[in-house]
């Protein structure tokens, strides 16, 4: 079996998908990245503490430039109609076992428009068929209805579910595993979206 090509350049490639655009995160992207990751409501599900500030957004910019450098995260913008919307991740990138865990965000300003509906299959058929990863799995609170029915529509099985995974601002949060393995996606995964560069 062949190993994962992780030479990808300085940069993450360009996802197009439909009406979104999966690109490279910059610093004109801090304003947009502390809108969706400094709002407690999106972040109510998200494992990870509300950003404080434009500082902490830059802080979270460097550490998802450092993770691609390190090739152990690549993490896109989401851009619909000229602006950024969100983020999708491929995190703990693991090339030996040829997995890597999905992440993704949406600004609750962008909710019900569709913009994660065309990234994920974009990221899924990039990690699959691009990077040739067998395992591509994902967490989230049971709470957190809109994200397992993301998943459920893209194949992934649920798998397990583990009680108080997470401390999140004083909170336990349980969470709820999900499996989506090359199989399962060539079987029912949505073809049709194009990587490029720039």
């Amino acid at each position: 079996m062949p190993p994962i090509d992780l030479d990808l350049g300085d940069q993450l490639p360009t996802l197009s998908a439909g009406p979104v655009r999966l690109r490279w995160l910059t610093e004109a992207d801090l304003p947009a990245l502390f809108e969706i990751f400094g709002d407690p409501v999106v972040m109510r599900w998200f494992g990870l503490r509300t950003l404080a500030d434009l500082d902490a957004a830059r802080s979270l910019l460097d550490d998802i430039h450092e993770g691609f450098r390190s090739r152990r995260l690549f993490q896109w913008g989401v851009e619909a109609e000229g602006a950024l919307v969100g983020t999708c991740t491929l995190a703990g990138l693991d090339p030996q076992n040829r997995r890597a865990e999905l992440g993704f965000a949406l600004g609750r300003a962008h909710w019900g428009q569709g913009h994660m509906s065309a990234a994920l299959p974009a990221v899924l058929d990039f990690a699959f068929e691009g990077l040739g990863l067998h395992r591509v799995f994902a967490d989230t609170d049971p709470r957190n209805v809109a994200s397992m029915r993301h998943l459920e529509r893209l194949g992934f099985v649920r798998e397990g579910y583990m009680r108080e995974h997470y401390l999140v601002e004083g909170e336990w949060q349980d969470a709820v595993m999900y499996g989506l393995l090359t199989e399962d996606w060539r079987r029912g995964g949505t073809p049709g979206v194009t990587a490029g560069s720039g």
